[in-house]
């Protein structure tokens, strides 16, 4: 391939390249392209499907920080392409800034900022059964402003005592009281802090992109979560995008499949193309076709083609699936192309053509 015959802004791309990295640039372009009419969709979809029947089902992978279980296998993967709005498992990685990524006790300092503290944690609870009182003792300045506000009374001794007229009512209130949750990143259960290459890394069970990315002295490019939604609504689609492609990309890799990455890019492209994350099945990307014949062939046929008589949709014929039910060439290879030929009369023809019809 030459590098005139390149799209123009593939070529100055390849321009800007040095000159010793053009010849594998153009190497890797002519690798890159697909003969038109080539049925990408069904190519991707087996090229994942099928290493996906050779995935082990372990919901588990333990990689790197012991205490942390990693969602991997087939699980993960299914996960990914119904777009779950959480993950069974989330993982927070969050790295320092370079002035704190040395500083063990700053590292110390924020994973105890983030993990969630509830009012259990930091106070002694106890139903007095006699006195049908709820005790509550603690040295939390915080927690002791928080059970004031809730019990609207203050403490005798640096005990609450709450009275109630039944034991049931004693213990939804302690279950309540329980359940306060004091200053942290909502949704951070844990927060483990690891050195790796030198730098302190914090790995945190639960996700919240918002509250940490905003926290000083985290850095904001490094730092990421297995939880693609909520990449999504912090970051954008784009970047929600590529989260989608580099979390199946790892699950397929720590199995040892190799599936080339174009396919998940595919993937990933229809998951996002509408600019909001949509799950690969009937709720999302198939069951919003507009061929009705491609929704019914897919789940709940009957409704699908009752709706459509309903509402009188038309099914224009343009997609693979609805042409095979009705028997018609699929829109693929040589399918796509449509050649009318004109045959040009020779003059024979010409000079027999009368005689012909008077036959």
């Amino acid at each position: 391939m030459k590098p005139e015959e390149l799209p123009e802004l593939i070529r100055e791309t390849y321009i800007s390249l040095d000159k010793s990295k053009q010849k594998k640039f153009l190497e890797n372009y002519k690798r890159s392209l697909v003969t038109t009419g080539e049925a990408v969709g069904t190519v991707a979809a087996q090229s994942i499907g099928e290493p996906g029947t050779q995935m082990t089902l372990r919901t588990f992978h333990y990689a790197g920080v012991v205490e942390l279980a990693v969602p991997l296998g087939l699980p993960r993967l299914i996960e990914i392409i119904d777009s779950k709005r959480s993950p069974k498992n989330a993982i927070m990685t969050i790295f320092l800034e370079k002035d704190h990524a040395k500083d063990k006790k700053y590292a110390e300092n924020l994973a105890v900022e983030l993990q969630e503290k509830y009012l259990k944690d930091v106070s002694d609870i106890m139903i007095d059964v006699k006195n049908r009182e709820l005790h509550i003792e603690t040295n939390d300045e915080a927690a002791q402003k928080i059970i004031e506000k809730l019990v609207g009374q203050p403490a005798e001794n640096g005990v609450f005592k709450i009275g109630k007229d039944s034991l049931s009512d004693l213990k939804k209130l302690k279950n309540k009281i329980e359940k306060k949750r004091l200053s942290s990143a909502k949704g951070i259960r844990r927060v483990l802090v690891r050195k790796c290459d030198g730098e302190y890394v914090l790995y945190a069970e639960g996700s919240n992109l918002k509250v940490v990315l905003n926290i000083d002295g985290v850095d904001k490019i490094k730092t990421t979560t297995n939880d693609i939604f909520q990449i999504y609504e912090t970051l954008g689609i784009e970047a929600a995008r590529n989260a989608i492609i580099i979390e199946a990309k790892k699950v397929l890799d720590d199995q040892n499949l190799e599936v080339d990455i174009r396919h998940i890019m595919l993937v990933a492209d229809q998951m996002t193309v509408t600019g909001e994350i949509q799950a690969v099945g009937r709720t999302g990307i198939s069951g919003t076709k507009e061929s009705v014949l491609a929704r019914a062939a897919f789940e709940e046929t009957e409704k699908h083609i009752l709706n459509a008589a309903i509402y009188g949709e038309v099914d224009t014929l343009e997609g693979v699936a609805e042409n095979i039910i009705i028997g018609q060439p699929i829109p693929v290879g040589t399918g796509t192309v449509e050649l009318t030929v004109k045959p040009i009369k020779s003059k024979k023809d010409k000079d027999e053509g009368p005689k012909n019809q008077d036959k």
